[in-house]
Order: C-alpha cells, then structure tokens, then sequence
C-alpha cells in the first residue's frame, strides 16, 4: 500500500496489493473472511481520504463520505477483535526454521493488527510482539525474531504470483 501512495490515479496498484495481501494471508495462515474485509475496509477508507483530498468534490458528497468512513471505522474496530481471536487460535510453531517463520507470521500478523487502517504516526522505537517465547520486530522492510536461545532471524514476506506467497527466515550470523 506504501508503494502505492495517494495518488488517485494509483487505485489499480492499491486494489492489487490488497489482493496480493489476502493471497499471502491465505499461503500462511489460511483464509478469513473477517481479515479479508478488513483489507477491504482499509483500502476504501484510503480512496475516500484521497478523494476527500479533492477541492472541487461537493460539500454533499464530502459529508456522504465522512459519515461513511465513522460506519467503516466502526466496522473495523469489530472485525478486529475477531481477528485477533482468529491469530490466538493458530496451531503452535512446527519444528526449526519452519517454527521460526510461523512465529515471524503469527508475531508480523499480531502487529499489523494492531495498526490496521490506523492514521497515527509511527513510533521512534520499532514495534515488537512476543510470540511465546521469541521476540518479533517490524523493521519495515523486514522482521526480526530473536528467539530464547540468543539466535536473531532476518525475515522477509515473500508473493509469488497466482501461487500466494509466505514467510522466508534467514539466521543472522
């Protein structure tokens, strides 16, 4: 969505990253109706900002839009706490580096949850989540897991087109 910025005329490229969103969501955790219209919430919520943006939209329809995004937000703040439960409820991590990549989708997916579709401002300290015993960090770009026994993990979301996508950890040495 970063990638796509506010421009209007990039809609097509924000409908695409949501879609590449689910089908990744779908590869690793599996497919929920509940995150599903979250992204969809999120990306209507970013074209009516956008819109709204627009000097020449009328007073009508301006005030159309606002009532529309209070309902939106209501409405996320609901599918939110489903999701959450939906993310409690994953199967505990496998075994070696397939345990790490669960813990890095479980503790990335914890985060972004926590910021879906909010407008604050990023803090100066990267986010982090625990995962059992693993520490998971959102540098942007990538994730970090450090897990109990010292070990830290570079980790990286992956998309495969027309295949979905996952969760690809590297030890840092």
């Amino acid at each position: 969505m970063q990638h796509a910025g506010s421009v209007p005329e990039r809609w097509p490229d924000r409908q695409q990253a949501g879609g590449a969103l689910k089908d990744i969501i779908t590869a690793t955790v599996g497919s929920s109706r509940e995150f599903y219209r979250l992204v969809d919430l999120d990306i209507r919520k970013r074209e009516f900002a956008i819109t709204m943006r627009d000097s020449h939209l009328r007073a009508d329809r301006t005030q159309e839009m606002k009532d529309e995004l209070v309902k939106i937000d209501e409405e996320i703040l609901s599918l939110k706490s489903i999701v959450r439960e939906q993310v409690a409820a994953m199967p505990a991590p496998g075994e070696s580096r397939q345990q790490v990549e669960s813990v890095a989708t479980h503790g990335m997916l914890k985060l972004a949850l926590d910021k879906f579709s909010s407008s604050s401002a990023r803090a100066i300290d990267a986010p982090s989540s625990w995962v059992d015993q693993n520490l998971v960090t959102d540098l942007g770009s990538f994730a970090t897991v450090r897990t109990l026994d010292g070990q830290t993990y570079r980790c990286s979301v992956y998309s495969i087109a027309e295949q979905g996508g996952g969760m690809r950890c590297e030890p840092i040495k």
